[in-house]
């Protein structure tokens, strides 16, 4: 008797982990068990991807969707809904929400919440202050749980440890990899006297410009030498700390996100204004150039979207009051695939920063590969669609993208979570029936 199955994707070109091959897939119980099965074989389901190509579940492991917080702008229903239609099977979200995931009341909360409420797979970051680092080890070994985020500047919220001596105590506090925004905030404080309300926008890169970062980034990589702690440092962002960082990469792994790979200063602030302001800035081409050569030498681990809505009334304040941080989970998938289509990387690299370069740095269990035993999460994608970016199809409640009116070649067209289609030609289909992503501790 020919074998039987859930699921059957057949005909597509698959990105497996040793490239990209036309095969098929078959899924029981919602993870896969076999490639390339005969045409005979049985599924009371079978998703016909010639085509199409059949990714990995993409996960994008850098979002803020601001849930406990204002509904008004994001929550984690409608920010895992924005992610399917994005192309995403798994978000991996921060912590500095209102009130802020910090300790074990939160996390239950949130764990509980996520469960019965997301779209897609969630990670969990808990935020790190200086009151809780007795507990942080307790708390990074919590179920859903990807790492703990430390805030080494000021940014959004109110989570902030920026002296060396309270990083180094959190450092010791545990062992798995900690996530990092570094920028330095002494450098930041001494810097705002030269700044006047109201001036340009642009100006927020001249006040957070790159020696803030790469001050923080060398500081933090002396501490996680001292204590011998992984770090994980986000949003990456200046020549420098590229040139700095291959060091360093026995001891930390590194994010880019999309935007800093996409938007160039200044005419991003010339067309954008408020809706070019997020943390780090925006940079120059020197600077993006740089970025995409960190991607072509392989020392970017992972590309994220930095997610951070907000209302457009928080937006419209001027300098410095507008409020830093720009929407993308939805529009994350696309616009790498339209860099993919101009041949800035190659499929198989977008596979390794979306996918198995997350699951990597974070040890998701079962996520970011195409094989056996692996959960059965993918994102189909056309490679040749052409479509159109625009704030009235973005699920994210604020109701605009920094990327409005941009048109991209490359569009997710279906994600398939654990055996089940939960998005097809953008619809969101069914219940919520995301989980907590399983890590390896």
């Amino acid at each position: 008797m020919p074998e039987t199955y859930d699921l059957i994707i057949e005909n597509g070109i698959c990105a497996l982990p040793w490239g990209l091959e036309e095969t098929s897939i078959a899924v029981r119980d919602g993870r896969i068990v076999a490639l390339g099965v005969p045409a005979s074989a049985g599924a009371p389901t079978r998703i016909e991807a010639r085509g199409l190509h059949v990714l990995p579940g993409l996960i994008d492991a850098h979002v803020h969707l601001r849930d406990p917080g204002d509904a008004s702008v994001e929550s984690i229903p409608t920010g895992t809904r924005a992610a399917l239609l994005g192309g995403l099977t798994a978000v991996f979200d921060m912590p500095n929400t209102a009130p802020p995931v910090v300790d074990a009341e939160r996390l239950a909360w949130k764990q509980a919440y996520i469960e019965g409420a997301a779209y897609c797979d969630m990670g969990i970051y808990v935020g790190a202050t200086r009151e809780n680092i007795p507990a942080l080890a307790n708390l990074e070994a919590g179920r859903g749980v990807c790492a703990i985020k430390v805030f080494a500047a000021s940014s959004t919220g109110d989570l902030l440890i920026e002296d060396d001596a309270t990083l180094a105590r959190v450092m010791r506090a545990g062992r798995r990899r900690i996530a990092y925004h570094s920028e330095d905030e002494y450098r930041l404080r001494e810097r705002r006297a030269l700044f006047a309300a109201g001036e340009p926008y642009a100006r927020h890169a001249e006040w957070r410009d790159p020696e803030t970062a790469f001050l923080g980034t060398r500081r933090l990589m002396a501490l996680a030498r001292e204590t011998g702690r992984p770090a994980h440092l986000v949003h990456v962002s200046t020549a420098e700390e590229f040139a700095y960082l291959g060091a360093f990469h026995d001891i930390t792994t590194i994010e880019v996100l999309v935007n800093h790979l996409t938007q160039v200063a200044p005419d991003c602030y010339e067309r954008l204004g408020a809706y070019a302001v997020m943390n780090p800035p925006l940079r120059d081409s020197r600077h993006v150039e740089a970025a995409w050569r960190a991607v072509r030498d392989g020392l970017v681990d992972s590309v994220g979207s930095d997610h951070a809505p907000h209302s457009r009334a928080a937006k419209a304040r001027p300098w410095p009051e507008t409020a830093a941080g720009l929407t993308g989970v939805q529009t994350l998938v696309p616009l790498m695939l339209d860099h993919v289509h101009h041949g800035r990387l190659s499929l198989m690299r977008l596979v390794d920063l979306l996918a198995a370069g997350p699951a990597r740095v974070f040890g998701a269990v079962g996520k970011g590969r195409i094989a056996a035993g692996y959960d059965a999460d993918f994102t189909l994608v056309d490679l040749g669609a052409r479509r159109r970016i625009e704030n009235a199809k973005m699920a994210t409640p604020c109701g605009w993208t920094p990327f409005d009116g941009l048109t991209v070649t490359g569009w997710p067209v279906m994600t398939v979570l654990r055996g089940e289609v939960a998005m097809r030609d953008d619809e969101v289909l069914g219940a919520p029936r995301g989980r907590l992503v399983r890590f390896f501790s």
